[in-house]
């Protein structure tokens, strides 16, 4: 398969993954639900990561995989439940978009970097991207000042999301999966406060936590595309070509769950996907 086909498999599976865990967090705690499905990933990785060379494994690669844990895990805990609340087609693009121009603007603030002016369109483009899609819809579909269900749950899951992204650029390609297999498995850590917080216990019912841990498979797999379509591709190719994994719960939301997308957050989910696919150019 090329590169190209092997980010859209990775754009799918990512897509499939909030799709099945958004609906599992509806029948279920959703930091359960991310806690399962993280800790059979963390088996997964943890497998791959012995099968894949690594020539140079350092302290440091395994720290930032580690320190990007703590936002994966936090970022997918609160983005169940953001979709068990709120509607997949606005909290996912939220959470996304939020994810990948928070750690631009760090770049810049902290590390003196000087992005380009097509991602600095990007973030331009989150700005009204974050107004609209945020906005409530009344029942004639227009927006009213309300913040939409689940946005600040999706907005603080961006958050998790950027410290993710922004730690795992910093490990070094030589360390192999080593990173990603450190990623997994401190984000079940992570994710255990907020599962003992609730104080609803760790089980599940059998299908729901069948169901969850077949969310970290699927994941997993997505994973696994990235990085094989990396190798083969541009990666500023992949990563916008994979980016675009938002398109497949927004369309599931609205074609299968009905849901309601007034004039203004179809504006907002428009600069969403414009912010997205800048960004990851830029």
């Amino acid at each position: 398969m090329t590169g190209e086909g092997l980010a859209l498999v990775s754009a799918l599976c990512f897509g499939v993954t909030d799709i099945l865990a958004g609906l599992l967090a509806r029948r279920a705690d959703g930091a359960r639900v991310a806690l399962y499905g993280q800790a059979a990933g963390t088996v997964l990785m943890l497998g791959a990561a012995l099968a894949v060379a690594a020539p140079d494994v350092t302290a440091a690669d395994v720290g930032w995989g580690a320190l990007s844990g703590v936002g994966t895990g936090l970022g997918a805990a609160l983005l169940f439940r953001a979709m068990a609340v709120g509607r997949f087609s606005v909290v996912v693009p939220l959470s996304v978009v939020t994810g990948i121009a928070l750690p631009v603007l760090a770049g810049v603030a902290l590390l003196g970097e000087r992005p380009g002016p097509v991602a600095w369109t990007g973030i331009a483009a989150a700005l009204p991207a974050l107004w609209l899609t945020t906005r409530s819809p009344d029942a004639n579909g227009e927006r009213t000042g309300g913040a939409a269900a689940g946005t600040a749950l999706a907005l603080a899951a961006g958050v998790g999301f950027a410290l993710q992204y922004g730690a795992l650029t910093q490990a070094d390609a030589t360390a192999g999966l080593w990173p990603l297999a450190a990623n997994r498995a401190v984000s079940v850590l992570a994710i255990l406060p907020l599962v003992l917080a609730r104080g609803s216990g760790f089980r599940l019912p059998r299908r729901t936590a069948l169901g969850s841990a077949g969310t970290g498979v699927v994941s997993m797999a997505a994973i696994t595309a990235y990085a094989l379509a990396g190798r083969t591709q541009d990666l500023s190719l992949v990563s916008v070509l994979a980016s675009m994994y938002p398109v497949v719960p927004v369309v599931w939301g609205v074609a299968a769950l009905r849901e309601r997308v007034g004039r203004a957050q179809t504006t907002g989910l428009l600069c969403t996907g414009a912010s997205i696919t800048l960004l990851a150019v830029g």
